[in-house]
C-alpha cells in the first residue's frame, strides 16, 4: 500500500506553483478540494486522512465523492466539475511517479464532467456602476482606498485576484497612467487608466503610507488586501449604493460583476470582442462570446439588418353577428 501524504504534498508544494505555475489562488482551490477528498475518504474508511493510502482513491470512491458534493454540500455542477478537474489532475502527476496505478488512474481519468447550462452574465448599467463608485466617503482614508479599489477593478476589467496580486511596482503614473497585470497562466498584460480611475488611484498612493508588504491595495492592519476583504467592502458599498439605485437590490453583486461590466462596456464602444479579450486577458476568443450573447443591442442591430420579407398583406372582415347566429352548429 502507497501512503498518499508524501505525494499530495509533492503535487501541492512543487508540481502545481513550480513545475505549472500555477497562481496562489488555484493551489489554495485545489487543495480545498483535496481536504475535502480527504475528509470524505476518512470517514468512508474510519482512519485518520494522514492513514490514508493512494489505492483508496479509486474511481468509486471518487464518483461517490462527486455525488456528496452535490447531495450534501449543494455545490452545482461546475463546483463539481472544478473538484473533478483537480483530482484528475493529481492522478495524471500519480502515474509516473506509482506506475502500478496506472490502471486505477486510467479509471478515474475516464470519469466524465457534468454538463452545465450557459447562463447570462451579469453586469451592471452605468448608472448602477456610477452608484457604487460614489458610495465610499471619500473624506476618509478608508473611502478613498474602497473608491480606488473599486474603480481600478471595472476599468482594468480585473479579476479579484489580479485585484488582489497588485504590487506598488505595478503602477505607473507617467507619462500615461498603466498597471502591469499578472492574469491566468501567469500571461502579463499593461492596462492604460481613464483620467477618473488614474485619479481615484494617485488619491490612494498619497494616502497608503509605508506598510510593509508590497501590495498596492491594504486593510485597516496594514496587511495585503484579500479577496474575501475585497467582496466584503463591494457588499458594503452596493447595499449603500441601493439606497440611491433601486435597481441594485435585486441583483446579486460580486467582484466579477464588476469585471462583467467593464466587458460590456467596452464591447459597446468598440463592437470588437477581439479587443475586449485582449483587454480582459482571455485566453481563448470562445471565452470572450459570452458577452456577445448578453448584449440585447447587438441583436437589436442583426435583426434591423436583415431585409423584412415582402408579404402578402389583406384586411380583416369580421362576420356579420345575425349571419354568424344563424348558422347551423
Amino acid at each position: 500500500m502507497t501512503p498518499i501524504a508524501p505525494h499530495i504534498t509533492a503535487y501541492l508544494r512543487e508540481r502545481l506553483p513550480l513545475q505549472k505555475g500555477a497562481s496562489p489562488h488555484t493551489c489554495d482551490s485545489y487543495a480545498h478540494t483535496f481536504r475535502l477528498l480527504f475528509e470524505f475518504a476518512s470517514d468512508r474508511f474510519k482512519v485518520t486522512p494522514s492513514k490514508l493510502y493512494l489505492e483508496q482513491i479509486d474511481a468509486q470512491l471518487v464518483m461517490d465523492f462527486l455525488v456528496h458534493l452535490e447531495s450534501s454540500r449543494n455545490n452545482s455542477a461546475q463546483t463539481r466539475n472544478a473538484r473533478l478537474a483537480a483530482i484528475k489532475s493529481f492522478m495524471r502527476f500519480v502515474e509516473h511517479r506509482v506506475p502500478l496505478l496506472l490502471d486505477q488512474s486510467l479509471r478515474i481519468l475516464a470519469i466524465p464532467s457534468k454538463k452545465t447550462d450557459t447562463a447570462l452574465i451579469s453586469y451592471l448599467c452605468r448608472g448602477e456602476m456610477q452608484a457604487i463608485l460614489n458610495s465610499p466617503d471619500v473624506r476618509t482614508r478608508a473611502g478613498i482606498r474602497d473608491r480606488a479599489m473599486l474603480h481600478v477593478t471595472f476599468a482594468a476589467g480585473l479579476r479579484v485576484s489580479e485585484l488582489t496580486g497588485l504590487l506598488l511596482t505595478d503602477v505607473a503614473l507617467q507619462p500615461t497612467p498603466t498597471i502591469r497585470v499578472m492574469g491566468k497562466g501567469r500571461k502579463e498584460r499593461v492596462l492604460p487608466l481613464l483620467k477618473q480611475a488614474a485619479a481615484d488611484l494617485r488619491s490612494w498612493l498619497t494616502m497608503r503610507g509605508d506598510p510593509p508588504v508590497p501590495e498596492l491595495f491594504v486593510n485597516a492592519r496594514g496587511e495585503a488586501m484579500t479577496r474575501a476583504g475585497f467582496a466584503y467592502l463591494l457588499a458594503q458599498h452596493a447595499r449603500a449604493a441601493s439606497e440611491h439605485c433601486p435597481s441594485l437590490r435585486s441583483k446579486r453583486i460580486s467582484p466579477h460583476v464588476l469585471r462583467h461590466t467593464c466587458a460590456m462596456v467596452l464591447f459597446q464602444a468598440t463592437g470588437d470582442l477581439r479587443k475586449v479579450s485582449l483587454w480582459l486577458g482571455h485566453a481563448q476568443m470562445q471565452t470572450t462570446e459570452v458577452y456577445l450573447r448578453a448584449d440585447p443591442l447587438e441583436k437589436i442591430e442583426t435583426i434591423e439588418g436583415v431585409t423584412p420579407l415582402n408579404l402578402k398583406r389583406g384586411r380583416f372582415t369580421a362576420p356579420d353577428k345575425l349571419i354568424a347566429s344563424l348558422k347551423v352548429k
